[in-house]
């Protein structure tokens, strides 16, 4: 009797652990839509442009909080050393897992990129950029980073 009860329960077990496997693989999200590349010539989905700003779900995102390196065109090479250092930064981090944005004062900038704070399992993706010394806390205008 007791050897039928284990049997049970060791059959009742497996079928159990592979019905919650199947449920929780259907909920996880498709994470290849989401998977982030370096932006190309083509059309722009979900990539990384240069260290603060990028295109998620075909919507081209500015992060608010930071000022990087530009890239398009550097000033110098110090410049573009840290420009291609936060972008690939920054990628690495966006491809890291689940993303959240808060807004801004502003909506939008002047080049209709939408202004956001950028979340990355409740870290500002903007202050991780800042201590690894490839971004500066924004402050309203662009200093050089030529210096």
């Amino acid at each position: 009797m007791t050897l039928r009860v284990f049997a049970a329960a060791a059959s009742l077990s497996v079928l159990v652990i592979g019905t919650l496997q199947s449920v929780a693989s259907a909920q996880q999200p498709d994470s290849a839509s989401d998977a982030f590349s370096i932006c190309g010539s083509g059309q722009r989905i979900t990539c990384v442009v240069d260290g603060d700003t990028f295109w998620f779900r075909g919507e081209k995102i500015r992060i608010a909080d930071i000022d990087t390196p530009e890239l398009s065109p550097p000033r110098c090479q110090r410049e573009r050393e840290l420009g291609l250092a936060a972008k690939q930064r920054l990628l690495d981090i966006l491809n890291s897992g689940p993303l959240s944005f808060k807004t801004t004062a502003r909506e939008e900038d002047r080049f209709g990129r939408k202004l956001r704070i950028v979340y990355r399992d409740r870290h500002s993706v903007g202050d991780m950029l800042v201590a690894k010394g490839l971004a500066r806390k924004w402050q309203g205008s662009r200093r050089s980073w030529c210096e």
